[in-house]
C-alpha cells in the first residue's frame, strides 16, 4: 500500500512556508479536500504576507513563527502544535539557502569562509534534523506518516562533476545523510515514518536561480508544476522507499 492511500483527514507541517515552494504546497494542499489541516511556518510576517492572507478565509490554515536557525524557537513552534493536534501524517521541511545579499554560491575554494558555511549548514541541514528530534512525538502514532526534505541534485556526491558552490553542495549532502540515518531510526516505530530527500527541478520564482541558471532557463518549472510533480513522488511511496533519495520525477539519484 502507498502512502497515497493514507492522506485521508491528514495533518500537514510545512516548513518555509511563507514564499516559493513552501507556499506553493500550503495552496496545493488547501485546494484539496483530503487534508484536514495545513499548518505553514513563516520567520517573519513581513515577508509571510500571502501565506497569512491565505489564513483569512480558511480554518484548515495555521500560521506558526518559526526560525529554523533557532531551536528555541521550533521547540515554541511545535508546543503550539501539540497543543492544536496529537498527529502529523506529512512534513515537508522547504527552506533552503542558496544565496542571500552578499552571500554567494562559492565558485573556487578562495572564496570560502567559515561564516558562509556555518550558514549554510544550519539552514540547509541542521534545522531538518533538529526537526525531526522534535517532531517525533508527533510522528509517533497507529497511522503511516511522511518527513520530506527538500534537498537538491547537486547534494549528490556521486553526481558531481562539475564543482562550485562548495556550501550549497555539502550543506545538501548533510542534509541527505541526517535524513537518512533518521530513516533507519524512525524505522523502528509501527507504522514506521518514512524519510526522504527528494530533488526538485529548477524554479521560475522570484528570480532566485535565474543568475545561476544560465542556458538553462527553458528549463525552469513554475512553482505549481514543481509542487504536484513532488506530491506524485510522495503519494506514491512504499515502505520500503524510507530514507532513499528520490529526484523530482520520482526517479532515485545516487548519494
Amino acid at each position: 500500500m502507498n502512502f497515497g492511500t493514507s492522506l485521508q483527514s491528514a495533518n500537514v507541517l510545512i516548513v518555509g512556508a511563507s514564499q516559493g515552494i513552501g507556499l506553493g504546497f500550503v495552496r496545493h494542499l488547501l485546494a484539496d479536500p483530503h487534508f484536514q489541516h495545513v499548518y505553514g511556518t513563516f520567520r517573519q510576517a513581513s515577508t509571510a504576507e500571502d501565506l497569512l492572507a491565505l489564513a483569512q478565509p480558511s480554518a484548515r490554515l495555521t500560521p506558526l513563527v518559526m526560525d529554523v536557525t533557532s531551536e528555541d524557537s521550533m521547540a515554541e513552534a511545535v508546543a503550539t502544535l501539540q497543543a492544536q493536534t496529537s498527529q502529523l501524517h506529512l512534513v515537508v521541511y522547504c527552506v533552503g539557502l542558496l544565496h542571500e545579499g552578499d552571500f554567494q554560491p562559492e565558485k573556487s575554494v578562495r572564496q570560502l569562509s567559515s561564516e558562509n558555511l556555518l550558514r549554510s549548514f544550519q539552514v540547509n541541514a541542521i534545522g531538518a534534523a533538529l526537526l525531526t528530534k522534535h517532531l517525533l512525538p508527533l510522528l509517533k502514532h497507529d497511522r503511516p506518516s511522511v518527513f520530506a526534505a527538500i534537498s537538491a541534485k547537486v547534494g549528490s556526491i556521486g553526481d558531481n562533476r562539475l564543482g562550485g558552490w562548495y556550501g550549497y553542495r555539502a550543506s545538501k549532502a548533510a542534509l541527505n545523510m541526517l535524513i537518512k540515518t533518521a530513516s533507519l531510526e524512525y524505522a523502528r516505530q509501527k507504522p514506521p515514518t518514512q524519510f526522504l530527500p527528494c530533488c526538485t527541478p529548477a524554479l521560475r520564482i522570484r528570480a532566485c536561480l535565474n543568475p545561476f541558471s544560465g542556458g538553462a532557463a527553458r528549463k525552469l518549472f513554475p512553482v505549481e508544476r514543481t509542487v504536484a510533480q513532488l506530491m506524485a513522488v510522495l503519494e506514491q511511496l512504499e515502505p520500503a522507499d524510507s530514507g532513499e533519495f528520490f529526484n523530482w520525477d520520482g526517479s532515485r539519484l545516487p548519494w
